[in-house]
């Protein structure tokens, strides 16, 4: 009997808003809508081109739509990802909104 070994993948937060190629009223309606919900944190992730995107979500969600809400801590970094013609690597965002209690 062969076993196979999955990759352990880091568990997702709940709550969490990936930001891609729509536009960013899409994703800030996303974010209210999680925390009108109850949500004590949101996660706003994207990688490469959508990172100025998420910023503008973080920042539209903050200043025009949220009451109580801050920044709680924002996370860089580099994924290497491999590609056709080898390894590439993509910076990536995390913005994690949190409500004052």
């Amino acid at each position: 009997m062969e076993t196979t070994m999955q990759p352990t993948l880091q568990p997702m937060k709940e709550n969490t808003v990936f930001v891609g190629n729509k536009p960013v009223m899409n994703y800030v309606l996303a974010v209210v809508t999680q925390f009108n919900n109850g949500a004590g944190e949101v996660a706003i992730k994207a990688r490469g081109k959508a990172i100025s995107r998420a910023v503008d979500t973080a920042e539209i969600s903050l200043n025009r739509f949220l009451e109580g809400v801050t920044k709680k801590d924002i996370i860089i970094s580099t994924e290497v990802i491999d590609t056709d013609s080898g390894k590439t690597n993509v910076s990536s965002i995390e913005i994690v909104l949190a409500a004052n209690k």
